[in-house]
């Protein structure tokens, strides 16, 4: 293959993966400073472009040329950033997340597939309380922060007006992403596990701190009955629907899900790969990308659709949860 040809196929493989509202010349003449009809010349093949300019945009937007080229390898290519307790800061986490998301919504053909083990991280921000306890505990048991060790969790100390603000934006911008999400009837579970180990470990500083956690996490699972009953997405406040976001809601009573999410992006697609808990690697890997889709496809076949119809199975469902939540409730009375 000839290098301009080459070139040509790096500009177009680069355009599809923009947004249709970016100007992709004025921000590669940015990016590269260079004028815009040097730009042109470019995406043309008229004009080389150097291996220092080639970095730049690679390392911008996330391409990797092994894939552009389709060289015969059994490499997939990932990006991401290992969180770790030395260079981690929760608020800017959040917004990494909240900036995905909201790239997500950039576009007008999108859709996010989500594979849930545990209960979607956007929606813990939808109760300040419920984040605050969810980040308390990934910094304390899972980071271990050295100044979390013997601290106790008190919601009016550990609701910080960085991460209630960023939350509540990222509540916000998912409200607005059409998703499908498949759940199973585990998927509460990790959740209420960390309420309970708090709990009998005395973490929490108050019997009243748990049950406002409790009954949160109730109000997030009435929030996502809800949407599953509309068959759309609602306001992080619950007042009023999104109708022209669809929420399609799956249940699968034998795979646990390992939070896999699946981004559709025009004609494009981005998959995001879960490990040590909170961490995610993306590839626009176009044999992965497709993979992924089908495999989600074989899961949602197998699966039952609880959103909009299937009253019976969605009422059976959310009544289990919500059994499981108020049995926990209770024993705290006694």
């Amino acid at each position: 293959m000839e290098s301009a040809s080459v070139q040509v196929i790096f500009f177009q493989h680069l355009r599809a993966s923009l947004p249709l509202h970016i100007s992709m010349v004025d921000d590669i003449a940015d990016l590269l400073q260079i004028s815009t009809d040097s730009v042109y010349r470019r995406i043309r093949g008229e004009k080389s472009i150097s291996f220092e300019e080639l970095k730049k945009l690679c390392t911008h937007y996330k391409i990797s040329l092994d894939q552009l080229l389709h060289l015969q390898t059994d490499t997939v290519v990932f990006n991401g950033k290992t969180v770790t307790a030395s260079d981690f800061n929760f608020e800017q986490y959040l917004l990494s997340v909240l900036q995905n998301v909201q790239y997500m919504n950039s576009f007008n053909q999108k859709e996010m597939l989500y594979l849930n083990k545990d209960i979607p991280v956007f929606y813990h921000f939808i109760f300040p309380e419920l984040a605050a306890f969810k980040s308390f505990f990934w910094m304390r048991s899972i980071l271990n922060y050295p100044e979390y060790a013997n601290k106790q969790f008190k919601i009016a100390e550990h609701i910080t007006d960085g991460i209630k603000q960023t939350g509540q934006k990222l509540a916000e911008a998912y409200s607005l992403l059409p998703s499908q999400e498949i759940w199973n009837i585990e998927s509460i579970n990790s959740t209420i596990r960390q309420i309970e180990y708090y709990k009998d470990t005395r973490v929490f500083a108050s019997r009243h701190d748990i049950m406002t956690i409790y009954e949160c996490l109730e109000k997030t699972m009435d929030y996502i009955h809800r949407q599953a009953e509309a068959g759309c997405k609602f306001s992080p406040d619950g007042k009023s629907m999104n109708q022209r976001v669809p929420y399609k809601m799956y249940v699968n009573e034998f795979i646990l899900g390992d939070n896999t999410i699946l981004a559709l992006l025009g004609d494009a697609k981005i998959a995001y790969v879960n490990h040590s808990v909170f961490n995610y690697l993306l590839t626009k890997d176009p044999s992965f990308c497709d993979y992924t889709w089908q495999h989600f496809q074989n899961i949602i076949k197998k699966s039952t659709l609880i959103s909009e119809v299937g009253e019976k199975e969605r009422s059976r469902f959310f009544n289990i949860i919500k059994e499981k939540i108020n049995a926990r409730k209770n024993a705290l009375m006694h």
